[in-house]
């Protein structure tokens, strides 16, 4: 290891053990020492305000591996690796219309989960129990990719493959299986604050080249112009537009289905709040902009991936062109950006296993207590899951099941996003359509195969990515389609085409539990369930004189049997 190693691994590790100890303090930080329950832990009381909200929102879409990845993938083909930008623009549109419905429903009844909305929209419990699957499956490779930036750090600092991830992980399980979402909410602070320094450092140390970003750009399209590639260029090529476009919409729709950021937004305090963030995140997508640079700067340098680990590109542009302290700042970046989503998507899978599985097969009759001692324990068995992802298969598989597990996501969107508007979906017919889409979408990702990085030698005939040629129709075209959206498209038209079948044929629709004026009450409406402890702000003004209790009472209501409140 040499010198400058051992200053970027002093830095990295002085801010790592800064966080954790932040991480253990939030344990303690604004909680009601008398409450235990999986509102509690696992939403942080459902009592977030604006800021930190915010950094909570901001910590779920702005991983560690779009950090690296992105850049890296920027480096490798130029424009092609710009789609994070157009879906990021098209998602908050979507999440500010929807999202607040989301909340509400899940307020005025009590939901954890998505999967508990869904069984409750459409009186289903073996649907709810196939949304919960796929959220879960659909998650782990996610948290399997944030170690990939951690491990890419820890080589770049010349540290051994494993037990620095290990002990990494080891201490942000611990610290989130004791605090909850709080940890992960009160460390992405110091993560946002460690992108904005990494952004600000990537603008100095450009602008500080002769030429700035003209000659950077020149530099690249000159690469570009003699790469064997067909498909890269600093201006898209023409066989790369379909698949770049596809890829941003299904981006798009799988960020908002993904079970962490649901968890997110339920931990908001009110509608306002979360509406507030959602239109002021936006501009934090000017810094993963910025950071995208990075591939092209790393072009003009020379920089060259270590030990043959393309995900090495970035750190190594850091520690290259960086002093050794900015560089470990920015290491320390990517591996707090790496921690603060993994644990909100450890969390938000263990939410998913003890409402919609255990609750609901194994404990129907859990008490709060025993409730979020499951989670807590599913949490840690989450992340050592994804550990074992990463040290035991091939990197670059793992990515590939990434790319599976947007297209699994996907399908859930009839289910929880349209049904925030309309019951009218047949509660099999769903059930039909995830069926169909999953079975397309698998078998068309099975048909992809995996170049080689002249994108030309195919080093595996399957499963190589998530775009699928449109040659395989018999299509004289180089083009390619984004997987997911075409097996979403599936979905949708085998749901809307068996739902009047089936009640022609006269299958029973399952009952909605929920109402209209569930989907638009607010804080203050006497239907929405909420904690009286809260975690920034003051309390609720009209009623002060509450006892601390779990939610404020609410008119009891018949249950069914799934357990779900009646109207």
């Amino acid at each position: 290891m040499s010198d400058k190693q051992v200053m970027q691994l002093a830095v990295f590790l002085a801010v790592f053990g800064a966080v954790t100890m932040l991480g253990f303090a939030a344990a303690r930080w604004r909680r009601p020492d008398s409450i235990h329950s999986l509102e509690e832990w696992g939403l942080g009381g459902r009592a977030f305000g604006n800021w930190v909200t915010f950094f909570l929102l901001s910590g779920d879409v702005y991983t560690a591996y779009t950090f690296v990845a992105v850049p890296t993938l920027v480096y490798g083909v130029g424009a092609a690796g710009f789609f994070p930008v157009p879906f990021l623009v098209i998602v908050y549109p979507m999440l500010f219309v929807v999202l607040a419905r989301f909340w509400s429903v899940c307020h005025v009844h009590g939901f954890v989960t998505p999967a508990e909305f869904v069984r409750s929209r459409f009186g289903s419990r073996g649907l709810g129990t196939i949304v919960a699957v796929l959220g879960i499956v659909a998650t782990m490779p996610y948290i399997a990719l944030q170690l990939i930036g951690m491990e890419a750090v820890f080589e770049v600092m010349g540290l051994p493959k494993g037990w620095p991830l290990t002990v990494a992980f080891a201490v942000l399980a611990l610290y989130t299986f004791n605090a909850g979402l709080r940890g992960p909410a009160l460390v992405s602070i110091i993560k946002d604050a460690l992108v904005l320094w990494t952004v600000l450092a990537v603008i100095i140390i450009v602008s500080m080249t002769p030429g700035q970003w003209d000659v950077v750009f020149r530099v690249a399209q000159d690469k570009y112009a003699t790469s064997p590639r067909t498909d890269d260029g600093l201006l898209l090529a023409s066989q790369s537009q379909l698949n770049y476009v596809t890829l941003a919409l299904g981006s798009a729709v799988a960020l908002f289905l993904y079970p962490h950021t649901l968890t997110g937004v339920l931990a908001a305090r009110n509608r306002g709040t979360l509406r507030r963030n959602l239109a002021a995140l936006p501009l934090y997508t000017l810094t993963l902009g910025v950071l995208m640079l990075i591939g092209f700067a790393a072009v003009f340098d020379g920089t060259t991936a270590v030990g043959g680990n393309g995900n090495t590109v970035v750190p190594q542009w850091f520690a290259e062109n960086t002093p050794p302290w900015t560089a470990g700042l920015a290491f320390a970046a990517i591996g707090v950006g790496a921690m603060v989503p993994a644990a909100i998507m450890s969390i938000a899978a263990a939410n998913l296993f003890t409402r919609d599985l255990y609750r609901q097969y194994i404990r129907p009759h859990a008490s709060a207590r025993e409730e979020t001692y499951v989670s807590k324990t599913v949490s840690l068995t989450v992340k050592f899951g994804a550990l074992l992802v990463i040290l035991l298969l091939n990197t670059q598989f793992a990515i590939d099941l990434q790319l599976i597990g947007g297209v699994l996501i996907m399908q859930t969107l009839p289910a929880v996003a349209l049904g925030l508007y309309t019951n009218w979906f047949h509660r099999w017919a769903l059930a039909g359509g995830i069926g169909a889409g999953l079975a397309v979408g698998l078998l068309m990702l099975y048909q992809v195969p995996k170049y080689a990085g002249d994108g030309r030698t195919v080093v595996r005939e399957h499963l190589g990515g998530s775009a699928w040629p449109l040659s395989n129709l018999g299509i004289d075209s180089d083009a390619s389609i984004y997987v997911g959206i075409v097996a979403l498209a599936v979905n949708l038209l085998v749901a809307a085409l068996l739902t009047p079948v089936l009640r022609g044929a006269g299958a029973a629709d399952g009952h909605d539990h929920t109402r209209e004026h569930d989907y638009v009450a607010d804080e203050g409406d006497p239907t929405v369930r909420r904690m009286v402890e809260i975690l920034d702000g003051e309390p609720v003004p009209d009623r002060p004189e509450q006892p601390v209790s779990l939610f404020t009472p609410v008119p009891r209501r018949p249950r069914d049997d799934e357990g779900v409140r009646t109207r």
